[in-house]
């Protein structure tokens, strides 16, 4: 399994708000972590930056064994993630700081099991078989329309309120995250991004990138970040790619 790591300002913004890295545990399952900050010039910053560092260090010291059941992983990203929503919340309560937030894409791969979980508008998709399927749902206004049947999700694509986001890490209130498991199988892609990419690049353009074979892992993150700059690049763009072929994960490349 190899995976890469690529993370860009955009064309318009002045500073980077997102964040992403890796971290394993000392029984070697793999955490993947992607967060988009929101708040003041700096807030965002930080939030992104210190909930991806604490919850990769909580990861990092935690020993799972080889027999850790999955409903035990799925506990510990629920009860981690919400005690980082609380530290998020508390230091947002500093002038400095005042409503910063983040979302928060996580990705668990044990063997050949990869267990998500999510808060906010960024995304996890699966790529199988040339196929492109969404494994979270924004936590979004327009996606509370959707649901609701008043808007297509085409029209949530172009919707003028799509940004508005209904959850997210550092609100005072209890956050739970969505927590869903995935088998994987020989020649999956998992794409981890925030929504500076999706924005920005058509379903169809991302397939067509991930689909050359002739492309290193890498080469496929530096064009999709190239394509969302191209076509506007009107937010920060982060994108986490994995290629499970069954085997250990390698690095491909990891820029934050």
């Amino acid at each position: 399994m190899e995976y890469s790591i690529l993370s860009d300002i955009g064309s318009k913004r002045t500073t980077n708000q997102d964040y992403a890295d890796t971290y394993v545990n000392r029984a070697g399952y793999r955490l993947f972590l992607l967060a988009d900050g929101m708040g003041g010039h700096k807030a965002g910053n930080v939030a992104s930056k210190l909930t991806v560092e604490d919850l990769g260090k909580l990861w990092s010291e935690t020993f799972f064994d080889e027999g850790t059941p999955e409903t035990t992983i799925e506990i510990w990203l629920r009860n981690q993630i919400r005690n980082e929503n609380e530290n998020i919340a508390s230091l947002g309560k500093l002038d400095e700081y005042q409503g910063m937030g983040t979302t928060l894409e996580a990705l668990v791969i044990q063997e050949n099991l990869a267990i998500s979980s999510h808060v906010g508008d960024s995304r996890t998709y699966l790529i199988r078989d040339g196929e492109m399927s969404k494994v979270t749902t924004d936590h979004s206004l327009v996606q509370e329309l959707v649901d609701a049947g008043q808007i297509t999700e085409e029209e949530a694509e172009v919707h003028p309120n799509k940004n508005i986001i209904t959850r997210s890490l550092g609100q005072t209130n209890e956050v739970q995250a969505d927590i869903q498991s995935l088998q994987l199988q020989v020649g999956d892609v998992i794409l981890m991004n925030s929504d500076g990419l999706t924005n920005m690049v058509s379903t169809a353009e991302i397939l067509e990138v991930l689909a050359r074979e002739d492309w290193t892992l890498d080469n496929k993150a530096e064009a999709l970040i190239r394509l969302a700059n191209e076509h506007g690049g009107s937010d920060n763009i982060t994108v986490i790619l994995v290629n499970f072929d069954g085997a250990v994960v390698t690095q491909a490349q990891e820029v934050s």
